[in-house]
């Protein structure tokens, strides 16, 4: 097996320098992933919220192998093995009318917009500052900073962007030729930030004087990372179309839409080559499966995650949260890896922890000593 350096030689020489990393992850086990060079972490960024059940579930692994023997592609011009399976359970969960997959985040948005514009037969949106809804020129060009934005327009999306929290901004800009409003019920990305329930009511109630669709991003947010199977339902509010990833799927690439009665893709309206495939919807359903058992203590686990990072005065919900350290978080993130513990600098200054929901008492309580020992001597 390759070392760290072995690595890092060839993807400097081969691959394209479009981010930053320093450790070669070749294990994971649970909450926990062993680099190139056989040192342990706890992974509390969990392929930024992916490894929903942990990594290399043994009932997502074998659903995985056993359909691998059986069938792995055969694309959507025939009925796909557990494809209606995973959608009858998404539409349960969220409370929705029907799914439509994809393969990633970014293209679950893409959908999602174009699934707006040609049942409204408007082109305007409106998405909020901070936000981020992927890199993909749809969804690039309705995610806000501007330092991945901006060198990529035009973006072909006519589209305003209003303060995330702001009502009053927003009711000044939508009319009647808005097609859609697309926000995060918690910005990941920004480092977690949670609104008041007052914010989200606000905009459904805007949608619904203007018929605008409501887009809920829940890519980071749902799957039961906060506690719920959607950040969404810790309120009252039923948004219109609602996008799906990340924890999907426990790693295996997959994303999806479930959208209310009424907002669905007629025959060749929108369509994918890999989106739902075999392997991906076998992954998604056993996902669900061990999600489901281990929901009811997600919340139990972040307020436990609360005591313990309490004097930082995080932001919690659920198995997300965020703590803002300001210019030092590059130094936090690289302290707590040198102690074993895995945490990424989000948008801002802010340190995020998304770590698997299956995490542990006793790996919590690890995590969050290294964290108060790496923020302690510059925090207080």
């Amino acid at each position: 097996m390759e070392t760290t350096s072995q690595f890092k030689a060839l993807d400097e020489r081969y691959y394209m320098p479009a981010f930053s990393r320093e450790i070669a992850i070749v294990k994971g086990e649970g909450s926990k992933v062993w680099d190139a060079d056989g040192k342990e972490y706890i992974d509390c960024v969990a392929g930024i919220a992916v490894c929903s059940t942990g990594h290399c579930h043994p009932a997502v692994v074998k659903a995985i192998c056993d359909q691998a023997h059986q069938l792995i592609h055969c694309s959507n011009l025939y009925y796909v093995p557990h494809q209606g399976e995973i959608a009858k359970k998404l539409v349960e969960v969220t409370g929705m009318h029907k799914a439509f997959f994809s393969n990633s985040g970014a293209e679950a948005t893409d959908g999602a917009l174009k699934l707006a514009r040609v049942r409204t037969g408007k082109k305007k949106f409106v998405a909020f500052t901070h936000g981020f809804h992927g890199r993909t020129v749809g969804s690039l060009a309705v995610t806000h900073k501007p330092a991945i934005r901006e060198p990529f327009e035009p973006l072909g999306m006519v589209k305003t962007f209003v303060e995330y929290g702001d009502v009053e901004g927003l009711k000044k800009v939508v009319d009647n030729d808005t097609a859609g409003i697309i926000v995060e019920p918690i910005q990941g990305e920004a480092g977690v930030i949670i609104p008041p329930d007052s914010f989200l009511e606000g905009i459904r109630e805007v949608c619904d004087k203007t018929g605008a669709v409501m887009i809920v991003d829940e890519v980071q947010t749902g799957m039961g990372r906060t506690g719920k199977w959607l950040a969404m339902q810790h309120t009252k509010v039923q948004p219109d179309i609602v996008t799906l990833a990340k924890g999907i799927a426990s790693g295996f690439p997959m994303g999806a839409l479930v959208a209310r009665e009424g907002l669905e893709f007629k025959k060749s309206e929108h369509g994918s080559t890999f989106a739902g495939g075999p392997l991906a919807c076998a992954a998604a359903l056993a996902t669900t499966g061990v999600i489901e058992k281990i929901l009811p203590d997600v919340s139990r686990k972040g307020e436990r995650f609360a005591r313990g990072l309490m004097k930082y005065h995080p932001r919690v919900r659920g198995l997300m949260i965020g703590i803002t350290v300001g210019d030092k978080c590059p130094d936090i993130q690289k302290k707590c890896a040198e102690q074993g513990i895995l945490v990424n600098c989000a948008a801002d200054g802010n340190l995020r922890l998304v770590p698997p929901l299956t995490i542990t008492d006793a790996e919590i309580d690890r995590v969050v000593r290294v964290i108060d020992g790496a923020l302690g001597p510059v925090m207080l």
